[in-house]
Formats: structure tokens, C-alpha cells, sequence
């Protein structure tokens, strides 16, 4: 039997990028944080670097991630990473990118290096939305992931934008006057691809190959990226530990959370399209914050007109995206599977021909 290795508590945070060398653990989110049972924030954060590499600095505002990782004097962070307030995540990666560019001009570094900035849905969606546009706006050399669990789950459940209609929080409490949640979630993803942003993308963790890939594609994409990742939380959604990854597979199945890609705002792709989709009863009953609304007939169409109406969204820009990509004499899929530097050489200059007027 393989003796075990032991955990390496690093005192100071500030030694890690030197010491990272030295510790047992490949992966860069180490075993001995202090998550729940079936959180899938682990997994992501780990699919994510593992993908980046050891060269990677990571910051991430106040949430789960940060009280379960970083508490002084440890840490489960085996990349360098920095712990930011709650509204600035996005613009102190921002600007570490920004100082990494400038001693890489004077000639101080000579190593690539990524940046990586993870936050949850309160902490993206709400308050950390202005900076998160800000560093979109400037078009920063950096990820940018939304852990999205669709509410403020580390201060007690309370909701978020991205909560879900007829989901029951503390905020959001459900009887007789009030069926839980009122009003749409928030769409981000949207959001972010209307900046015009040189990536977006929509993930989930059951279907790792996909998120692995979009991870892939943004680290070779030059400029500002953004992912949005749903992640299941068995203390708000009430699911058990064993069947966080199955509430996740169902999300997709049911068109509830569809997984696609958008490229300059022009360019969208959707990745998975199943077959017979599932009803979103089944997604909802396994969720006890939310099941109620299954009694509900006016919510649960609500619900419903959002899903369809979206994914029906999803499929119209698809199919523009495929004439134009034809128009230019390419297939919407060698469109996505070029690299960022043949997509700048042979896309980009026929795109001006095509839409400049003069």
C-alpha cells in the first residue's frame, strides 16, 4: 500500500508561488479545504488549473471558495492566489495582469504567466458586476469564472440575482402571498457576450469534457474570457452529497442550463443539443428549495417560458452564426476550432470585407 502523503500547511500566503515546487499535491486546489460533502466547486476549480498550470495566479472574493480555502494561517491553494473583497475581484486581476505585462516589457520576467479570477454568483452577477465589466471593457489577458449556485449560500441562502423563480431562500421565503423567488435569474452569460468580449462560454461540471475544453480554448485566447459555470449546493438546493453531479446532468438535460460558446459576440455555438429533452419537473423535484412550485401551476409555467424562450434564443443565433460563417467561406466549426492567432489571420480580415461599407 502507498504510503500517504501528508498535507503541507503553508503558513504564509505570500510563499507559495515560491514553495509550489516542493509541495506533494498536483492539484492546485489541495485536499484538507473545508467544503461541504458534495460541493462541486473543487472539481471545477481544479478541472479549471489543471488545465492553466502551476504558472497561474488566482484570486477570488469573498465566498464559499475564499472561507474554505484560505483560512489563516492555512491554505488549500497550491497556485498563488489572492484573496480580494467582496466587489473587486475582477479588478485586482486586472490589474496583476496589468503590472505582469509592464516588468514583462522592462524585460523583469521572461516566463508566461495566466490569470485566473474565480468568483461566485453574488460576487459576479451582483456585487462584483461593475468590475467584472470594467476588466471586460478593457479587454484584460485574464479568465474569468462564475462558480454559480444561484444564491448568497455562505452567508445562509439568501438570493441572488441568479436565483432561480419560485426558489426558496431566507430573502425569499415561501407561503400563502409569496411562491419563493419573484422574477427571472439574471442571464450573465448574455451579458458578457454582448460586451463583445473575444470569449464566452457556458459550463457545467457532469460534462467535464466540454468545460475542460472551453478552459483550453480561453487559455489560448488572447483577451478578456469569461465562463459561467453552474455548480450545486446540497445546503440551499437541499440535494444529497451523492446526487449533486445528477441535479447537475439534469440541468442540461432539461434545457435549463444549455451549454454553448460565443466568440467576439458573433460567433455562437451550442455544444450539447439533447435528443428528447427532459422534462423540467424532474430537475425541479429533486431540489427541495424548489420542488413547491410543482404545486404551482402559474410558476411553473413561468419557469418554463423562460427555459424555452432562451434556449429558443440560443438556436436562432446559432443558425445566423452558421450563415455567416459560411458567407465567409468557413464552417461554424472550424470557425471554433481554430486557434485564436488563425482565427485573427484568416476570420477577422474577411469580416471586415464583409461588414465595412466603404
Amino acid at each position: 500500500m502507498a504510503k500517504r502523503k501528508k498535507f503541507v500547511n503553508i503558513p504564509v500566503l505570500t510563499h507559495l508561488a515560491e514553495e509550489s515546487a516542493q509541495w506533494p499535491y498536483e492539484n492546485p486546489l489541495a485536499p484538507g479545504h473545508r467544503m461541504c460533502p458534495g460541493c462541486s466547486i473543487p472539481p471545477i476549480v481544479n478541472m479549471i488549473l489543471l488545465e492553466y498550470g502551476k504558472d497561474t495566479v488566482t484570486g477570488s472574493n469573498t465566498g464559499c471558495l475564499e472561507v474554505t480555502t484560505g483560512v489563516f494561517p492555512y491554505t488549500a491553494w497550491t497556485v498563488p492566489w489572492i484573496h480580494v473583497a467582496f466587489e473587486n475581484n475582477p479588478a485586482v486581476l486586472s490589474g496583476a495582469e496589468a503590472a505582469y505585462k509592464a516588468f514583462k516589457k522592462k524585460g523583469k520576467i521572461d516566463k508566461e504567466i495566466h490569470f485566473v479570477s474565480i468568483g461566485g454568483d453574488g460576487g459576479t452577477y451582483d456585487i462584483g458586476f461593475q468590475s467584472l465589466s470594467g476588466a471586460a471593457e478593457r479587454n484584460h489577458n485574464m479568465l474569468y469564472v462564475c462558480y454559480n449556485n444561484e444564491g448568497y449560500q455562505n452567508t445562509g441562502y439568501q438570493r441572488s440575482s441568479a436565483t432561480p423563480i419560485g426558489a426558496f431562500t431566507k430573502t425569499t421565503p415561501v407561503g400563502s402571498k409569496i411562491p419563493g423567488k419573484e422574477g427571472k435569474r439574471k442571464d450573465l452569460t448574455l451579458i458578457m457576450a454582448a460586451h463583445e468580449i473575444p470569449y464566452t462560454a457556458q459550463a457545467n461540471p457532469f460534462n467535464y469534457k466540454d468545460l475542460t475544453r472551453k478552459v483550453r480554448k480561453a487559455k489560448d485566447v488572447k483577451g478578456f474570457k469569461f465562463m459561467n459555470v453552474l455548480q450545486s449546493c446540497t445546503l440551499s438546493w437541499r440535494t444529497k452529497p451523492e446526487d449533486a453531479f445528477r441535479a447537475l446532468k439534469l440541468a442540461t438535460e432539461t434545457l435549463y442550463w444549455p451549454l454553448y460558446e460565443v466568440i467576439e459576440g458573433r460567433f455562437w455555438r451550442i455544444n450539447v443539443k439533447p435528443r428528447k429533452p427532459k422534462p423540467i419537473e424532474e430537475y425541479i423535484a429533486m431540489q427541495p428549495r424548489w420542488r413547491h412550485v410543482l404545486k404551482m401551476p402559474q410558476v411553473l409555467d413561468q419557469i418554463k417560458e423562460e427555459i424555452y424562450t432562451k434556449w429558443d434564443f440560443l438556436l436562432r443565433m446559432e443558425k445566423l452564426s452558421k450563415e455567416l460563417a459560411e458567407e465567409l467561406g468557413f464552417t461554424l466549426d472550424e470557425i471554433f476550432e481554430m486557434s485564436w492567432d488563425e482565427y485573427q489571420e484568416k476570420v477577422k480580415p474577411k469580416l471586415k470585407e464583409k461588414t465595412y461599407l466603404f
